[in-house]
């Protein structure tokens, strides 16, 4: 019984291991990583990205709670939740208020 027990336990252990292995290796491709470069980190404040990048073709207003303001560049989009970007989407065709 007590080398079921053991033996249900290694396979149990080995197969954690496994899935975090696997689950480290995890890594963007070479589009999504291109699609990144050249927008703003999260993480930066409103003066950091127009120190950057240059002031925005658009401002759209903040909406919502917590407020969350939209900067619109020609090539991508900035949301800033607050002062902070919380996410950047490059964009071949950024439209203001689209």
């Amino acid at each position: 019984m007590r080398k079921t027990v053991h033996s249900v336990i290694a396979v149990a252990c080995a197969g954690m291991a496994l899935a975090t292995a696997q689950a480290q290796n995890l890594q963007m491709t070479g589009t999504q990583a291109a699609s990144r470069a050249g927008v703003p980190p999260r993480g930066i404040t409103m003066a950091q990205v127009e120190q950057r990048y240059g002031a925005p073709a658009d401002r759209l207003a903040a909406v919502g709670q917590p407020p969350i303001t939209r900067w619109v560049y020609p090539s991508f989009v900035v949301f800033f939740e607050g002062d902070v970007v919380i996410h950047a989407v490059a964009s071949s065709a950024a439209t203001p208020g689209g």
